[in-house]
């Protein structure tokens, strides 16, 4: 009962705000404030290399209350995105209880199932309480991601791989270029953090500097 309550509650929520994220990219290009809707990176660069679009990256971690709060607004959000803009899932491997499910989101993306079990994870450790958000073990992780598709051998050896800790390595140097140092974090083509006092905020402001971006690419 607790659990339908709770996703009863997050409906709510989403769509009482759907309204605003349907709003088009042009319609947000507002007048926006540095350090106040959003902080410029000096040296920034985009995580990955799309030709022609712009990059917005969603730092995020399985463990964080927030994060799973946000997932739903962010989901429906990215729907309203034009083809030219790429929305990009970046797991922050900040060590302690963020590292295993850093690492079992680039496991689960070496087989490509990320995305189809991306809500499922969120679902399990702060709604189902069937994942540990603290001293989850890869045993643990990968039962969870078998009964999804996985393949457990190379589940298991995907956790540890050196792909999977290159791109852990990637994750952190994007971190440390962007000043990440919570989440969620959206940061768009690796030149602006955005800031914001709610979601609805967040993504008024992200969807003004995609904005800004594309008018600087025409």
């Amino acid at each position: 009962m607790l659990t339908r309550l709770r996703l009863h509650a997050r409906q709510m929520v989403l769509a009482a705000g759907l309204a605003l994220l349907a709003l088009p990219l042009a319609a947000a290009a507002q007048e926006l404030v540095p350090g106040v809707d959003y902080l410029e990176i000096p040296g920034g660069a985009p995580f990955s290399t799309q030709d022609g679009k712009v990059e917005v990256v969603e730092v995020f971690g399985y463990t964080c209350p927030h994060c799973a709060s946000f997932e739903p607004h962010l989901v429906a959000w990215e729907r309203t995105l034009p083809d030219d803009v790429a929305l990009v899932r970046v797991p922050a491997p900040f060590g302690g209880q963020w590292m295993p499910y850093a690492r079992a989101y680039y496991a689960a993306e070496a087989q490509g199932i990320a995305d189809r079990t991306h809500q499922a994870v969120f679902d399990a450790i702060h709604d189902e309480g069937t994942l540990l958000a603290s001293g989850v073990t890869d045993a643990e992780l990968a039962d969870f991601y078998v009964a999804r598709g996985a393949d457990r051998a190379r589940f298991l050896a995907d956790l540890s791989s050196e792909e999977t800790r290159a791109k852990l390595r990637e994750a952190t140097g994007f971190l440390q270029r962007s000043r990440v140092d919570g989440t969620p974090s959206l940061v768009v083509n690796g030149r602006y953090r955005v800031l914001g006092r709610t979601i609805d905020d967040i993504l008024r402001n992200t969807s003004a500097l995609i904005e800004r971006e594309r008018e600087a690419a025409r």
